[in-house]
């Protein structure tokens, strides 16, 4: 028996002795753009990678689409209600399904219906409807987001794989303050790690909205981040995690201002601190951590142009003057990028 501790006591100190693979932060300063689609009257900021890799993506004018990135082809379509020009400007999937959800009134959310065109599954009637973004925590249950048409942001949410859609009651979530609603800017207002769910405001008033329990029950925190008037706050909102997060925006008529526009949290959202004060980016309208590199590379894309971070957002490099609106990450390199008549693929290299 002395004999069998003995060993044991050796190997788990043989494991104990391993050394840990050390964290090496890549240094990139290129990102090669490669144009995949292009419509001059088109402004599209509301993209999303699928299960299966291909791209989703909702616009103006009603415009949808998908791209096989295999086969390196387009589908696009148009949604029509009535005499509307529709615009989308937030896209969510399940496993199964699309979902696409219009700004303004009257508000319609659209879902990947069983005879192939687009069914419509929620619909709001009021003049001060404006929805900015929408995100799942798993097949069953989605959130989406918008102004507020009473004291408090608009927030419906589903439980049925997105069929039926409920407003949440304005008793149930903070009330809002004077001039705070949310930007409609990149479809990224909206974080989600597990069951929790970090929502970021802006305008006069701009605080990140907090849940625990996939939408049940609310807290709100208030950010240092350049607000006061209706173009500034957060514009969007990205965490790697439960405890890491990061914000960026400012104010979109001053966009070269770098004046707390950019802001981290490491208690999940709790208390939230300025970086990288006076310095660049400037202005930025969609940030996403890239995956699997432990919070420490971010990329912030907007119409003045696209920065990374390799050290958690306190320190930036600008890569590139190409303005986009919103991006998403295919894998810990490459990115989907739109804006202003366009959809590119980025590749980010050292």
């Amino acid at each position: 028996m002395k004999q069998f501790c003995l060993i044991f006591f050796i190997i788990m100190n043989l494991f104990s002795c391993e050394k840990k693979e050390t964290f090496i932060p890549r240094n990139f300063s290129v990102v090669d753009i490669e144009t995949l689609y292009e419509d001059t009257l088109l402004s599209v900021r509301a993209i999303e990678i699928l299960n299966d890799k291909s791209l989703a993506f909702a616009a103006n004018n009603g415009v949808f689409g998908l791209y096989n990135p295999n086969k390196e082809s387009w589908v696009t379509s148009k949604q029509e209600f009535d005499t509307l020009n529709l615009h989308f400007r937030a896209v969510a999937h399940t496993s199964s399904d699309f979902f696409m959800l219009s700004i303004e009134s009257p508000a319609l959310l659209y879902k990947t219906g069983d005879s192939g065109k687009m069914q419509l599954v929620y619909k709001e009637e009021n003049q001060k409807s404006f929805y900015d973004a929408m995100r799942f925590w798993n097949d069953l249950e989605g959130i989406a987001i918008g102004d507020p048409t009473e004291d408090c942001l608009s927030i419906i949410i589903t439980r049925d794989g997105g069929n039926t859609w409920k407003k949440m009651s304005c008793s149930d979530l903070p009330k809002a303050n004077e001039g705070e609603a949310a930007f409609a800017a990149s479809n990224s207002n909206i974080a989600i790690i597990g069951e929790e769910t970090w929502i970021a405001s802006g305008g006069k008033s701009s605080r990140v909205l907090y849940s625990p329990n996939k939408g049940k029950t609310w807290k709100v925190f208030n950010t240092p981040i350049a607000q006061g008037v209706a173009t500034t706050g957060i514009f969007s909102i990205d965490f790697y995690d439960a405890l890491t997060g990061f914000a960026i925006g400012g104010d979109y008529t001053m966009p070269e201002d770098n004046k707390n526009n950019k802001i981290i949290t490491i208690d999940g959202g709790k208390t939230w601190q300025v970086v990288a004060q006076n310095e660049n980016p400037d202005y930025r309208s969609c940030v996403q951590y890239m995956p699997n590199r432990e919070g420490k590379e971010l990329v912030v894309i907007g119409f003045n142009g696209i920065d990374f971070s390799n050290d958690g957002g306190y320190h930036w490099k600008h890569l590139s003057d190409e303005g986009f609106y919103t991006l998403r990450f295919l894998n810990d390199s490459v990115a989907y990028a739109a804006g202003s008549g366009r959809i590119s693929k980025l590749v980010f290299k050292e």
